[in-house]
């Protein structure tokens, strides 16, 4: 008894979606591209207006809905005058300078999801302020991280943990250093 699997034809709109795709990727060594397939006739029940696409094959589609990223937001005021008096500390600290930008990146990333998981809601982050380098050196820029890291904070794929940042207060660093306030993770109380 052989058992005999059962296979959906593809529609005319689905083999056409199906060769435009194909005509945009490079086909695997000794394949060729699907044979683009002839439209299939409808009954005309109503004169159906001709829509100009930049593909022959499909009309245009509008482009796919991404969520929005939610905007980064300044640390309140409140906040940053109890940091500055001492009222209030920060959850949990990481000190990355003396790092390499990669390691840095990675520490700070792996820092803030864990603070996160833990319910921190404001972390500081410091960077060091970069000293004074020596003219003439092919390397001799200084601060790398200083810079880098409201750059990685603003980061798409860091909105879902980062609400906002701010310079920290010169008793916790100062330029050479950021507050950061975290995100509730999803499903937490």
């Amino acid at each position: 008894m052989t058992k005999r699997s059962r296979t959906r034809q593809l529609s005319s709109e689905e083999k056409r979606l199906w060769s435009h795709v194909a005509r945009h990727v490079k086909p695997m060594k000794g394949k060729r591209l699907p044979v683009e397939p002839e439209p299939e006739a409808k009954p005309a029940t109503a004169p159906v207006p001709q829509v100009v696409a930049a593909s022959p094959v499909l009309p245009s589609l509008p482009p796919p809905v991404k969520p929005a990223l939610p905007p980064l937001a300044p640390v309140e005021r409140k906040t940053l005058q109890a940091l500055r008096r001492g009222r209030k500390e920060v959850d949990s600290v990481i000190d990355l300078h003396g790092m390499r930008q990669e390691e840095a990146h990675f520490a700070l990333l792996r820092f803030l999801h864990r603070a996160q998981g833990s319910g921190y809601g404001l972390v500081l982050v410091i960077t060091g302020k970069g000293g004074a380098a020596v003219a003439g050196g092919l390397f001799d820029e200084r601060g790398v991280l200083r810079r880098m890291v409201p750059h990685w904070l603003r980061l798409p794929d860091l909105r879902h943990v980062v609400i906002g940042f701010e310079e920290a207060s010169p008793q916790h660093g100062g330029s050479g250093a950021l507050y950061v306030r975290l995100r509730r993770r999803r499903g937490a109380g």
